[in-house]
């Protein structure tokens, strides 16, 4: 059986060179980089080398790179800081965003701020016209993804901060799908805070970033060591930055040849699903990741169609993957407009460059299978 792992929006494997990277400070490398002897001065130098490569990835001085265990922390430190600046206030989130800021947002509701969740199109775009309405001069915080988790949609992040800049609103973004697939400006962007993690293009899991405009005063979220400048405390994980840092090396080298490659396996996908009666294809219309396809198959459940799958050698995802095992419809195809029944048949494809047309074939043939085996017991 030929194995096809086609759920990259979930994990990715380690890019070429990371892992040699890593090896060193999993052995001989041992030091504290907090260390003032040569050991920890090896470290030392490790981590501000890393820190300088995913600070290249984004454009902005390494000294903004903030190292955390990921995207969820990193979000929940976005987020939850605001509540030591103010006890109270409005904060934007749109309606599709991660539960890694929903979560953290419903928690400062439960504090006393005013949680405003900004609703998007039939696309999954966020509807400016809606997004200006609810700012108002009490807003401390919005917090907007760059790029969907399941649709894969792309939001129009500059056009949002041009807006909220006026009003000197801290702008957060979750950056963590489109970091590595996307060529990312912070500083165009506008954004005063951005979330990343290594696992999404081609770095270890456990290690992501907070990024932080000089000029914000943001506080800390850990604290008891003082590391990465007093905001967020503990000793850094050397291996896990060190290959952080070479995936987004790689990352920012790549990232051309990847999106042609991945837009061409979309591509052939879509084009293929689109024969296959009672297909949905999610967002088509909206500007997306060149990697990711978000489906429902009419009269299937997307968990068992998932299994199905799964005993053939595919892997894909059934919604995000923190949604795992949860019958419940996808929260971002809810907020779309897409009624319950098709959005419980919604299936994830994420493709990364290791994947070959090969194993789109093969998908679409297990598919086109299962979907005349349902046709003929319908019939019968």
């Amino acid at each position: 059986m030929a194995f096809s792992y086609l759920d990259n929006n979930a994990g990715t494997a380690l890019a070429e060179g990371v892992l040699d990277a890593m090896l060193p400070y999993l052995h001989q490398q041992q030091g504290n980089p907090s260390s003032s002897h040569r050991y920890g001065r090896f470290a030392r130098t490790a981590l501000d080398s890393a820190r300088q490569q995913v600070a290249d990835l984004i454009k902005v001085q390494p000294s903004q790179v903030i190292f955390t265990s990921g995207g969820t922390e990193s979000n929940n430190q976005a987020l939850l800081g605001i509540s030591k600046q103010y006890s109270s206030g409005d904060v934007l989130v749109s309606s599709i965003e991660h539960p890694s800021v929903l979560e953290p947002a419903a928690r400062l509701a439960e504090q006393g701020f005013n949680v405003v969740h900004v609703p998007v199109d039939e696309s999954g775009r966020i509807k400016t016209n809606n997004f200006i309405e609810a700012l108002s001069d009490q807003t401390r915080l919005v917090s907007m993804m760059w790029a969907n988790n399941e649709t894969g949609t792309i939001q129009d992040i500059a056009a949002l901060t041009e807006i909220t800049r006026q009003q000197q609103i801290p702008f957060h973004c979750d950056a963590v799908q489109a970091a590595g697939k996307l060529n990312i400006d912070f500083n165009v962007a506008g954004v005063q805070l951005m979330s990343l993690s290594a696992h999404k293009f081609g770095g270890p899991k456990g290690i992501g970033a907070l990024i932080i405009e000089n000029e914000l005063d943001w506080p800390p979220f850990i604290v008891g060591g003082g590391q990465e400048n007093g905001l967020r405390s503990g000793t850094e994980n050397v291996p896990a930055i060190v290959g952080f840092g070479m995936a987004a090396q790689l990352a920012q080298q790549n990232v051309q040849n990847y999106q042609l490659h991945c837009q061409q396996l979309r591509d052939a996908l879509e084009t293929r699903l689109q024969a296959i009666e009672g297909i949905t294809i999610f967002s088509q219309q909206a500007e997306r990741l060149a990697n990711t396809v978000f489906f429902s198959l009419q009269g299937f459940d997307a968990d068992t169609l998932l299994m199905t799958l799964d005993r053939q050698g595919i892997a894909v995802s059934s919604g995000s993957a923190c949604g795992t095992g949860q019958q419940t419809p996808s929260h971002v195809l809810m907020a779309m407009g897409v009624d319950e029944p098709t959005a419980l048949g919604a299936i994830r494809v994420s493709v990364s460059e290791h994947n070959t047309l090969e194993q789109i074939e093969q998908l679409v043939v297990v598919l086109s299978k299962e979907v005349d085996r349902f046709n003929h017991l319908m019939n019968r």
